[in-house]
């Protein structure tokens, strides 16, 4: 392993001029700092962690807690779009990742983080009324949560009340009045979906039968599908039915093809995401995307300024709004 001592021998210098200059002191010359780095690169130098640690108090490693229910880990392509654009703005500060689980060693997720020396935690996509997430985020480690707020914690929210509005304007706008939500289960996400969703039909004066919003699971193929088949075998059924996500419309072709049902001439259908899959198939999807590679970057550039600057740091819910997409999924009605 190349050590400080063998960059100072190669350039003739210190090893303390060296030490400053890859620390970026300004008493080290720049020709001379520009040396060592480039001779620091060349020899595949890598500082070490533990010293660095024991300088700054700082591992440079942060935690993410990932845990889907519908077990769809980093498939997931819109968390798995959200924690690449976090890792690849964590790496650019300086940043390791380490996921945080429950599983090794029988440690909670709290005490993992403690083995692991993290200086700060993103979570995504779990049971945010676990009491083991409740304690993590309660615990002295710096937490930025994503679509889930805790009081005087920061969050980054994807704007899903505004979302879910925009949805229903558009098949309004569309000609529909008879429309269906099924959306996913009880969680802060659905919550703020809903209640954008019976804010708008509210305002532009439509009704809705408590029959037309069922409940299905996000990434749930079937139950979706079942739900889809209910709504279609009422006496009136609805003209355009949001899913709660757009891999539930990828997955629900075969059940329109079953029954022998047309998208959008029969039912016109939209979804919720925006992931690129969605619209390379035909019809292509109308979506909500999420600007997930955003809310990747937002929750890490927060998270860097809590652990660099707890004595300033401002609680904050940051909001970031999607963008809807027209595709060939919904029919306009005179």
């Amino acid at each position: 392993m190349v050590k400080i001592k063998d960059i100072a021998k190669e350039c003739n210098v210190s090893p303390a001029t060296v030490s400053k200059a890859l620390n970026g002191y300004a008493d080290v010359g720049a020709e001379t700092a520009d040396l060592i780095r480039r001779t620091a690169e060349r020899l595949h130098y890598m500082p070490n962690a533990a010293a660095r640690m024991l300088k700054t108090n700082i591992s440079h490693n942060i935690g993410v807690v990932f845990e889907d229910e519908t077990m769809s880990g980093l498939t997931h392509e819109y968390f798995s779009h959200i924690l690449n654009s976090a890792k690849n703005e964590l790496e650019d500060h300086g940043y390791d990742i380490t996921f945080i689980s429950q599983k090794v060693g029988g440690n909670s997720f709290l005490e993992h983080c403690r083995y692991r020396k993290v200086d700060g935690v993103l979570i995504a996509s779990v049971d945010f009324t676990n009491p083991m997430v409740r304690k993590l985020v309660m615990s002295e480690f710096p937490t930025v949560t994503i679509d889930y707020a805790f009081d005087s914690h920061s969050c980054v929210m994807s704007d899903n009340v505004e979302g879910a509005a925009e949805l229903v304007s558009y098949l309004y706008r569309m000609g529909h009045r008879r429309i269906a939500f099924i959306h996913g289960e009880k969680t802060s996400v659905t919550i703020k979906r809903l209640s954008g969703f019976y804010k708008k039909v509210k305002e532009l004066g439509i009704e809705v039968p408590d029959e037309y919003v069922v409940e299905s699971r996000y990434h749930d193929v079937e139950r979706t599908a079942e739900r889809l088949k209910e709504l279609l075998a009422l006496p009136k059924p609805p003209t355009a039915i949001m899913l709660p996500d757009d891999y539930s419309y990828i997955g629900c072709l075969a059940v329109f093809d079953s029954l022998g049902i047309s998208v959008p001439d029969d039912i016109s259908i939209v979804g919720y995401d925006g992931i690129p899959m969605a619209q390379m198939i035909r019809p292509r999807l109308t979506t909500l995307k999420q600007d997930a590679e955003e809310i990747g970057r937002v929750s890490a550039r927060k998270l860097i300024e809590i652990i660099e600057n707890r004595k300033n740091v401002i609680v904050e819910e940051l909001k970031v709004s999607g963008t809807l997409i027209e595709g060939g999924t919904v029919k306009r009605l005179s």
